[in-house]
């Protein structure tokens, strides 16, 4: 139909034009939507009847362009799966050419092939060509489950995002379904295990990111409590066996106080520590990998038989002072306490920066433990539950040397790591 109403065959030439304007359209990334018209009878039309077979002899009318823009944060979020390690596949109904532009506009990396060329390829061939498949269109729910399936083979965690009835068997076949919230149906909300509240493709990134800043605070608390555990039983086992304070270093008492009002704040410290710098810029941890690797051991043994040491040689160089060496060994213990609670804020990045100090959460737990840690040798109440006494301050400076020295020994061991590791990024 052309635009004054005149009805006019199709030529080849008009087929050619028409190809043509769909694929500037897709190629500038427009969803494109046909328009075309049949007039019926309104006597012999049957609205009930075969509706789909009455789909011919139509006449064109229009093509319209749909603009349908990606979200401005979907490009950024994009780069950081990038950067992060995770490598983002559109799979789609729309036109390949559509899908392909908007693809690129999008930073998604990789070639676009069609649903029918997927499906004509063997899972074999499939296998090797997954790296270089960024996009595939015009898609069946079978191509996208088998997706799944070929991407899990190749020993891949996959998420999967969807909000149709189609998407459901994939949702429910990913490692991680995530569907919407919003434009979502019921039955793909029911087969994820994810759904996003407000269907925005970010969100799932700042979930990563949230993940992983949650994970690097536990494997921050758990080093420092090892480490602290690693370093009382080596305390006991040294003064048994080198009849050390009779073989019993601390009080259950003491055990008790440094237990629970100096390591408690400083793990609480260290579980709401805000996320390490460059969280999304390290690859994804393999499934199999434990959360202390052997080396992480043998550092966390190390440190707590310096503790042990250190500890120890306060009891042995006191000793003849009676109380004195129990107190200068509790408070040593205390602040070998608050350093390896500092260390273990990064594992291979220096401590020894004013990092710490632009976070009031951090400075306030940390000095409520060093309170404490003053206030169990100068309080009346607190030398006569702990059977300590008080500290001039040459027995505070040694005290606090022997920490920092304790804190430089990791940092030693942290330089040597971020050497290691620059070395294996430049092979």
């Amino acid at each position: 139909m052309l635009p004054q109403g005149r009805i006019l065959p199709i030529t080849p030439k008009d087929r050619d034009t028409a190809f043509a304007e769909n694929d500037r359209m897709a190629k500038a990334g427009e969803r494109v939507m046909i328009v075309a018209r049949r007039d019926f009878d309104l006597q012999s039309f049957d609205p009930k009847g075969d509706l789909i077979g009455l789909v011919n002899n139509l006449t064109l009318l229009a093509m319209v362009g749909i603009v349908d823009p990606p979200r401005p944060e979907a490009k950024d979020a994009i780069a950081k799966c990038k950067s992060a390690g995770i490598r983002v596949r559109m799979i789609t109904g729309d036109h390949a050419v559509t899908a392909a532009a908007i693809g690129n506009e999008l930073g998604i990396q990789g070639t676009a092939i069609t649903g029918a060329q997927f499906a004509a390829t063997s899972d074999e061939d499939l296998l090797g060509q997954l790296s270089d498949i960024g996009i595939i269109a015009r898609v069946a729910p079978e191509d996208k489950i088998r997706l799944v399936s070929l991407l899990q083979q190749n020993k891949d965690i996959v998420a999967m995002t969807g909000d149709g009835v189609n998407d459901a068997p994939a949702l429910k076949k990913a490692d991680i379904g995530v569907a919407m919230g919003i434009t979502g149906t019921e039955v793909s909300k029911e087969a994820a295990v994810m759904i996003l509240t407000d269907d925005n493709f970010a969100t799932i990134v700042k979930a990563v990111e949230y993940g992983r800043s949650i994970y690097d605070n536990l494997s921050k608390y758990i080093r420092f409590q090892i480490e602290a555990l690693v370093g009382f039983i080596a305390c006991f086992l040294g003064a048994a066996f080198f009849s050390i304070a009779g073989g019993i270093p601390f009080t259950p008492l003491a055990i008790l106080w440094v237990n629970f009002f100096i390591q408690v704040p400083v793990a609480i410290a260290l579980g709401f520590d805000k996320p390490s710098p460059g969280l999304m810029e390290h690859k994804p941890r393999p499934i199999q990998q434990p959360l202390l690797s052997r080396r992480q051991w043998l550092r966390i043994v190390f440190l707590g038989i310096l503790i042990a040491i250190g500890t120890l040689l306060f009891e042995t160089f006191y000793k003849s002072s009676g109380v004195m060496a129990n107190t200068m060994a509790l408070t040593a213990f205390s602040l070998f306490s608050i350093s390896i609670g500092l260390s273990a804020r990064n594992e291979i990045q220096s401590v020894l920066n004013r990092d710490i100090l632009s976070d009031r959460t951090q400075v306030e737990i940390y000095g409520l433990a060093l309170i404490l840690i003053f206030l169990a040798t100068e309080l009346n109440l607190l030398q006569r539950i702990l059977g300590t006494t008080d500290l001039n301050g040459k027995e505070w400076f040694v005290c606090f040397g022997a920490a920092f020295l304790l804190l430089l020994v990791d940092e030693v061991i942290k330089l040597f790591m971020r050497k290691r590791s620059l070395m294996g990024r430049h092979d």
